[in-house]
Order: C-alpha cells, then sequence, then structure tokens
C-alpha cells in the first residue's frame, strides 16, 4: 500500500465531500491503481470498473448514501464504489471464496442497494425504489447507473416507457463507452443540456405551452410550430436524446465521464429536477490502464494478469481445450457442410466461442445485443423460415427467455438448438451467474430434448447429434477445461435416451450427469477401496431418460443421481419419478445443488462444500449404504 494516499482515509463516500475537484481526480488515479494490482492477483471486471471512476466518486461526492440510492446496472463498473465505502481493507478478497462479491451484494454492505448481475434490470428497480419514495413521502435521491449495452436490452426499455409515464423524479446515468464528445458543438449541447435538465427551464416550459394552448386557434398553431422547432433543434444538435424526449425524460447533452468538474456541475442540476432526467456520459473502458484500453473485450472479465504486460498468467501445466472453443469448433465444422445453419448469441460472440464461426460464416452469424428473450424470439422465426439456429448463450441468462422457448419454439416444435454454456457452478461471478436452473427449466418443456455431455468428445456428438434430429433440443456444457479426451474424427448421432455404462458394480449405482460422471468415477473407486462395488452410468440425456437403464441401477442396493444443478425439479427427481411409474422401490439419494444460492469461489472449492467432489459423492453415498446395510 502506498504512503500519503487519498484512498486511506476514505471511509465513508461523506469524506468525498471534503475534496476538492482536483484532489477527486488525484483519488480517481489512486483507486485506479488499486484496482489493477488487486485483479492482476483475483482477475475480475476490469474494463468496465475503470471506466466508471469519476462517474462514481461525483455521484458519492454529492449525494447521501445510503439514505440516497445508487442501482448499478449488471455491477461490472461497481469497484470504485466498494473503495469508497468502507471495503478498502477487504478488496484484495475480491471475487474469492468468503470474500468480497464482484457485484453490489446488499448483504454485504448497506450501500449496495440490490444484488447486481443480469443486464438491463437497474431502471425498473430503481424506478420502484423511487415510487416507493414517494409514497412514503421521503425526499431522498434515487439515481441508476447503465452502460449502453445494457440499455439496449428489451427490460431497460420497458423501464424507460413506465418512467417516461409516471415522470418520477429520479436519474439515469448513461455510460456511453463506444463513442467520443463532439468539441465542434460541445459548448452549444452543454448549453441546452443544462437548460433540459432544470427545473424552471421544465416549468417555464410547460406553463407557456398550457397558455398558448389555452389562447384559441392562434396559440394553438403557435404551440404546434414552436414545438415542431424545438424537436428540429433537437433533431439538428442532439440526435441520440430523441427517444428519450420523445418518452418524457429530460436528457442532457453528453458530459466527459472522466472530467470531474464536468460531472459534478451536471449532476447537481439534474438531481435538482422535478421529474425524470438521463444523463449521458461519454466514458472510455479500461481508462487510466492501456492494456485494458487496447483490448476492452478481453479486460471485461479477465483472469489474473501481468500488470505490466496485460497478459493473463497461464498455468504452467498442460491444459485440456476449453468446453466454449470445443462447441465453436465444432459448430464451424458442422456449418460447413449444412448451409442452413445460423448461429446467434446474445451480445456473447466471444463468451460462447463463435468467434471463428462469425469470421467464417458473417452472413450467418447474428448477434442480438443484450436481448435473450429477442434471440430465442428470433430463432423460432428463422426455424419457421426453414432455417436451423444455434442459439448459443449462457445458462443464467437463458433464463430470461424461458417464455420464447416455450412458446415461440416448443409449442411449434421448431428446429433450434439450444447451445447452454456456462452450465453448472461457475465459480467466481458467484450467485448472479452460477449455471444451476438449466436442467430444471429445459426438462419441463414439452417437445424439448435434453442433453448433457460428460466431455469433450461427448459434446461434438451432442452438438452434431440435435442438429440431425431436429425439434427444439437443448445441450448444457460447464464452463472451462473439458476432460482431455480425444475428440472424434467424424461425429456420431447417438441413440435418443440411451445411457452409457462406464464402470460396472453391483452394490450401488450412480447414475451422473455431465460434467459429474467424472467425479462420479473417482468417487466409485473410493468407495470399491472400502468394499462397496459401484456401477457409474453416464446417462447422458436428460430427456428422455432412459427407462432401461434406470431399471438395470433398481437391481442394486442403492440408486443414486448426481447432477450439477438444483436438485429441486432436476434430474434426479426425474429418475425417481421414472422408478415411481415403474413401480421400482430401490432406496434412491439425489446428491445436487442444496436449495440455496451458492456463493462465489473456486469451482472446486464450491463443489466441495456442495458435497458434489469425488469426496463429498463418496461421503454421502458410503453413509446412505450403511444405514441401509
Amino acid at each position: 500500500m502506498s504512503d500519503n494516499r487519498i484512498l486511506d482515509i476514505i471511509s465513508s463516500p461523506a469524506d468525498l465531500k471534503l475534496l476538492s475537484n482536483e484532489e477527486l481526480s488525484i483519488l480517481a488515479s489512486e483507486i485506479r491503481q488499486e484496482i489493477v494490482s488487486v485483479t492482476s492477483k483475483t482477475g475480475g471486471h476490469v474494463a468496465s470498473s475503470l471506466g466508471a471512476v469519476e462517474i462514481i466518486l461525483a455521484l458519492h461526492s454529492l449525494l447521501d448514501c445510503p439514505k440516497d440510492k445508487i442501482v448499478f446496472d449488471v455491477g461490472h463498473q461497481a469497484y470504485a464504489h466498494k473503495l469508497v465505502t468502507g471495503r478498502l481493507k477487504d478488496f484484495p478478497t475480491l471475487r474469492t471464496y468468503g470474500g468480497m462479491s464482484g457485484f453490489p451484494k446488499p448483504s454485504e454492505s448497506p450501500y449496495d442497494v440490490h444484488y447486481s448481475g443480469h443486464a438491463s434490470d437497474s431502471l425498473s428497480v430503481a424506478l420502484g425504489l423511487a415510487e416507493a419514495r414517494d409514497l412514503s413521502g421521503a425526499d431522498n435521491k434515487v439515481v441508476a447507473l447503465i452502460g449502453d449495452a445494457a440499455l439496449s436490452g428489451g427490460m431497460a426499455f420497458e423501464a424507460l416507457n413506465n418512467i417516461g409515464q409516471a415522470q418520477t423524479p429520479m436519474v439515469i446515468i448513461l455510460n456511453d463507452n463506444e463513442m467520443s464528445i463532439s468539441h465542434n458543438v460541445g459548448a452549444l449541447m452543454k448549453h441546452l443540456g443544462y437548460m433540459r435538465a432544470s427545473s424552471q427551464y421544465r416549468q417555464a416550459r410547460d406553463t407557456m405551452q398550457e397558455h398558448l394552448e389555452s389562447s384559441g386557434p392562434v396559440g394553438k398553431a403557435l404551440t404546434s410550430f414552436g414545438r415542431n422547432m424545438k424537436e428540429s433543434m433537437k433533431q439538428f444538435v442532439i440526435p441520440h436524446s430523441m427517444i428519450f424526449e420523445q418518452l418524457g425524460i429530460v436528457c442532457t447533452a453528453p458530459v466527459d465521464g472522466h472530467n470531474i468538474a464536468q460531472l459534478r456541475e451536471t449532476l447537481r442540476a439534474v438531481l435538482a429536477a422535478n421529474g425524470p432526467v438521463l444523463m449521458h456520459v461519454v466514458t472510455r473502458k479500461g481508462e487510466g490502464y492501456m492494456p485494458a484500453v487496447r483490448n476492452p473485450e478481453k479486460f471485461h472479465g479477465i483472469g489474473p494478469y501481468n500488470i505490466a504486460t496485460g497478459e493473463v498468467i497461464k498455468s504452467d501445466k498442460p491444459s485440456a481445450p476449453k468446453y466454449t472453443n470445443v462447441f465453436g469448433s465444432a459448430l464451424v465444422k458442422e456449418a460447413e457442410t449444412n448451409q442452413d445453419i445460423v448461429a446467434i448469441t446474445a451480445a456473447m460472440k466471444g463468451g460462447t466461442g463463435l468467434d471463428a464461426f462469425a469470421e467464417k460464416f458473417p452472413k450467418r452469424f447474428v448477434d442480438t445485443g443484450i436481448s435473450e428473450e429477442h434471440a430465442v424470439g428470433f430463432a423460432g422465426g428463422l426455424a419457421a423460415g426453414g432455417k436451423k439456429p444455434v442459439v448459443a448463450l449462457y445458462s443464467t441468462f437463458m433464463q430470461r427467455a424461458i417464455d420464447q422457448v416455450i412458446i415461440n419454439v416448443a409449442l411449434p416444435k421448431l428446429d433450434v438448438v439450444f447451445a447452454i454454456d456456462r452450465a453448472g457452478i461457475v465459480g467466481a461471478d458467484g450467485p448472479t451467474h452460477h449455471g444451476v436452473f438449466d436442467l430444471v427449466y429445459a426438462r419441463m418443456v414439452p417437445n424439448m430434448r435434453v442433453l448433457a455431455p460428460s466431455n469433450e468428445a461427448e459434446l461434438v456428438h451432442g452438438l452434431h447429434t440435435a442438429l440431425a434430429m431436429g425439434g427444439p433440443f437443448a445441450i448444457r456444457y460447464p464452463r472451462g477445461e473439458a476432460e482431455g479426451v480425444p475428440l472424434p474424427e467424424v461425429p456420431e448421432v447417438l441413440p435418443e435416451g440411451k445411457a452409457r455404462m462406464v464402470r460396472e458394480g453391483d452394490d450401488v449405482a450412480l447414475l451422473a450427469f455431465g460434467r459429474m460422471v467424472g467425479y462420479a468415477c473417482k468417487a466409485a473407486e473410493a468407495l470399491e477401496q472400502q468394499g462397496i462395488s459401484v456401477r457409474v452410468v453416464d446417462m447422458r440425456w436428460v430427456k428422455p431418460l432412459d427407462a432401461d437403464a434406470i431399471r438395470e441401477a433398481a437391481g442394486t442396493k442403492l440408486v443414486v443421481t448426481v447432477e450439477e444443478g438444483v436438485i429441486a425439479g432436476g434430474a434426479g427427481e426425474g429418475v425417481l419419478g421414472e422408478m415411481a411409474c415403474m413401480g421400482l422401490h430401490t432406496p434412491a439419494l439425489n446428491l445436487g445443488i442444496s436449495d440455496a444460492f451458492v456463493t462465489q469461489g473456486g469451482v472446486g472449492q464450491l463443489l466441495h462444500e456442495q458435497g458434489l467432489d469425488a469426496e463429498g459423492i463418496a461421503t454421502s453415498v458410503k453413509d446412505r449404504y450403511q444405514q441401509l446395510t
């Protein structure tokens, strides 16, 4: 820790009120150094947080938090917020097991308003807080901080429509990091922005309009002429504000998001407004750290890295390919022989492994932006038009499109493949990102087939199977390195609803799904040494389940299901249902994610905590088997 840092004496946001603009700018630099220093060891969402430092300092220097509320959208940009709200000492534990969350977390601090993690929800939450304030007769301020990408999400537009109608006083800060300020018209844009943001301007404008409209035909004509002139001027000078103005939300001109003085001056004006105001702030992702500026996508979410070069620190041990990359390569090969395949993702081209596909087949690749519902509905339309869409989404984000999966794809039984990435425990991003619900929401949908590959070779076969069989089809696979098995030269169509015997055994049958097959095999080896003979079955299919494999498993003394998803409504309960239908009464045990949200931490740590590593599986099986014998 450096000597004589301003950051070291900031114990709460109240301390920021004592600092000058120059001192706040120095503090911004210190915060950036702290963010880079810590995230180089822990990893994290670096570029977004570096870009929003001045915005957060300006907000906290003028607001009275936690009485006033700052609602972060997604929360990728909240590291500076954490550092000035009394969490500097704990910041080195960022994203680690038992440490500080990488996202705003109300249980961690009273300054964190809501559990961020998914995009486009901040405006709805902020409007709810503002309405609750007004109903209670309180006077606190409510500010939502949302990025330009998140603003494209459908939920944000629904909220904007409601905000414009309600005219509830609140501030929306649009963090725009995709464009620069035009210096040619900067002064005029600043002037008009302040005019539209001020209460006096709004009151004068509305009073004049009411007076003219009540003065007969001539007044109405002048009002119409004036409105048209006003709109034309705004179109000419500030075209990007039009959509917000039309919705009834006052919009400022763009403000330099790295200029503390400009930010604070504009914030003072918009915080005093008597209706909703959108403050347009232009920032640069990665500001203050050139590797992040040059490659903001890489530094959106990154593991530990070398500060000097920005290069990710890699392990010396040989690594297997990542599941995401295996999927991306397999899809390119499938698309080479099937011209109807169209790849779709929602603002996650790199994250879902579709970079190579987009480069090779640009006309058959669609990034819909942050809009999972639209992506799935769009895929349904493509399929109805005779194409073969493959929708690649993270498990946690596909949750947002369940209605479209059911109505737009499954009901008409359309040929859409859902490639569900990041299924299961994902690690440091924590409860908002763990993909532990997809086994439930996929298997509940009529007409849906669901595969859970146990390794990368099975993933290649699974994708080929999904494309060959038709109808709605979901393949779910985990984040990170695969198992290191050889990939098939020619993929096969897997027999529908048929499991794969991995290990023979007579005492206990372990029916494992997806990545859990490897852990089940290790658990079986440990149990074998303790005199318990364990069969391991790679179930492959979550839907339809292999009834024959279940019937054979019931011939042992104990049937155990193992899945990397929530137990309630999951694959294990599906196995119990099959056993009940067949009149099988063998004792059974379901292992999976407990009925509680899983914290952040290393995948190995979290699987151990849930009893889903080899040791945990073996212990649970042994305890239950001994109870029976």
